[in-house]
């Protein structure tokens, strides 16, 4: 077979394939058309998810007749005025959207200049149907209606309509959030589900398009390096997802989805999340337009950086930085279910009071588990504390403190093991982690894997404090332990410690082994729930949350304390 030039037609549709794969990538092309033209508000309207009509209206420059015909054609655009695209600062620059959705769906075009009359062009699948003067106010209003009803192989792939309209919406909440000087709306199927009308800063907009408690529980990265600036807000670690779709990247403006970048977000959230959450981010990069690619694929989701290394760097820097500086911040209050389920507890106890009197003996056998002790000082003043003072234990587990809003609940076991953590980290950034010799070394037996392990790592968990040494084919003999964890379970410890190695130990780099380790031998060193402290005990250990990095949160990624506010109390009594 000779070869053959395709048809314009043809290649259009080629092209749509990977442009417009859905009503989603449609709806991406035609926001940005309207983000470059300037446009201070953007109107999108939605039926069926999209599949039956997507329509998107803008205030931005508008377009005349002649620039509306020459839109239509394959690789004609505005946004390039000389050859180099290495240099491109708008979302789109390829030319081909519009083309490629005109070719598989019915696509009405209307625009209008400042100083201009208004136009209108219809194509149905590649043909020009309908031409003329339109009457409407300085923009540009697009109309995508039947996408792929005459590609029915295309058609079938689509999802449901509510998925679809599903990844619409992520669209325009993603684009939103890069923009929030421009006002967006979306109505789908006579319904408004997005509103962003007025202008706001970058933190606000977020909140509003992700979730309003996010404001309160994330802190502002802000970073500059050799003219890359990073910005955004950072979920909390203890303010976290089951899923990654809440983490939101952007560079230069438009929204992409990059390995590096989530590979570096869960590097800087190492150790203070759980294994199956995911931290909630929204980060801002603005690179120089010669240091980042942006013409990897027609969808524009994926770019390339000149220098990877120093992009993922800065992100680690940036968000370690921000979570430092608000390190003994947790989620701010418990969620509205536990302050329900705590209500109603508190009802089903009062109904029940009658029966309970009649059977007191029996309900004040059981020895209370709270603990207060009296002050040999006077209280200092709580106003002086973030975390207050200390005013009682619960269960021998929870420590109960008294600030200045609200009444403080302390994990003390989960608490004391992030403070334990950090000391070590802070040792090992000096050099080693003090050592205690044990009066008797002890022998612990291990299969002969696990000492194999161990053996290989023993220079590294010298380091930390641990020091032992092969004792035949199938034990390890210790002769001290990290000082700074005490007298406790050695055995446990090292057997621990062999497991973390199984785990992890060829996956994960020297750093991140040494966290690993650190985190395990910080979890042993660790006050236990059981253990009664004195008020003074309980103090000190507050204070230490209140200026030890991370504190908000243990080595496994919950909470080491709650906060419920005055309003949450006289809520819980019905006074408000």
């Amino acid at each position: 077979m000779s070869i053959r030039r395709l048809p314009p037609h043809l290649v259009n549709r080629i092209a749509a394939g990977e442009v417009v794969e859905r009503p989603a990538s449609a709806l991406k092309e035609l926001v940005e058309n309207a983000i470059d033209a300037g446009a201070a508000r953007i109107a999108v309207v939605l039926c069926a998810g999209g599949t039956a009509r997507v329509e998107v209206a803008d205030d931005g420059c508008g377009m005349s007749a002649s620039d509306i015909a020459l839109a239509l054609e394959r690789h004609a655009t505005s946004k390039l005025p000389d050859e180099h695209i290495e240099a491109v600062l708008t979302l789109g620059f390829r030319g081909e959207a519009l083309p490629s959705i005109a070719s598989v769906a019915r696509l009405t075009i209307e625009s209008r200049t400042a100083d201009g009359d208004g136009w209108l062009r219809t194509v149905d699948n590649g043909d020009v149907v309908r031409e003329g003067p339109a009457a409407l106010p300085p923009g540009t209003r697009v109309v995508v209606e039947d996408l792929f009803a005459r590609v029915p192989a295309r058609r079938k792939f689509l999802r449901s309509p509510r998925a679809e309209y599903a990844a619409c919406l992520d669209i325009v909440r993603r684009l939103a959030m890069a923009r929030p000087d421009i006002a967006f709306s979306v109505e789908h199927d006579g319904r408004r589900v997005l509103a962003a009308m007025n202008p706001e800063d970058r933190p606000a907009r977020v909140a509003a398009l992700t979730d309003r408690a996010l404001a309160g529980n994330a802190v502002t990265v802000d970073l500059e390096r050799d003219g890359i600036v990073l910005g955004g807000v950072a979920g909390l670690p203890t303010y976290n997802r089951g899923v990654a779709d809440h983490q939101y990247l952007f560079v230069n403006g438009r929204p992409v989805k990059d390995r590096l970048l989530m590979g570096a977000i869960r590097g800087a959230y190492a150790e203070m999340l759980p294994r199956d959450r995911h931290a909630v981010v929204a980060l801002f990069l603005d690179v120089p337009p010669g240091e980042v690619d942006v013409n990897v694929h027609p969808a524009k989701t994926e770019v390339r950086f000149r220098d990877p290394a120093l992009i993922r760097g800065m992100i680690v820097t940036g968000l370690r930085r921000a979570l430092d500086a608000n390190g003994l911040r947790s989620v701010q209050r418990p969620p509205e279910s536990s302050l329900a389920m705590w209500q109603a507890e508190d009802t089903l106890v009062l109904d029940r009071l009658p029966a309970v009197f009649e059977r007191r003996q029996t309900f004040f056998a059981p020895p209370p588990q709270a603990r207060a002790e009296p002050a040999a000082e006077p209280v200092p003043e709580t106003i002086r504390f973030p975390l207050g003072v200390a005013r009682g234990q619960v269960a021998r587990t929870y420590i109960v403190a008294e600030a200045e809003d609200g009444l403080v609940l302390v994990d003390q076991h989960a608490a004391h093991e992030r403070l334990v953590l950090e000391r070590m980290r802070a040792a090992l950034s000096g050099g080693r982690v003090a050592a205690q010799a044990l009066l008797l070394p002890e022998v612990v037996e291990l299969d002969e894997p696990a000492c194999d392990r161990l053996e290989a790592r023993a220079a590294e968990l010298s380091d930390f404090g641990l020091d032992l040494e092969r004792f035949g084919p199938r034990a390890m003999l210790v002769r001290a332990t990290p000082a700074m964890l005490g007298s406790g379970d050695v055995t446990g410890l090292v057997t621990d410690l062999a497991d973390e190695l199984a785990a992890h130990d060829e996956a994960l780099s020297l750093r991140e082994r040494l966290d690993a380790v650190a985190g395990t031998m910080a979890c042993h060193g660790s006050v236990r729930a059981g253990r009664v402290l004195s008020v003074a005990e309980m103090n000190a250990l507050l204070r230490e949350m209140e200026v030890t990095p991370h504190s908000g949160q243990c080595n496994h990624g919950r909470p080491t304390w709650v906060k419920l506010g005055h309003g949450d109390l006289e809520k819980l009594f019905g006074r408000r």
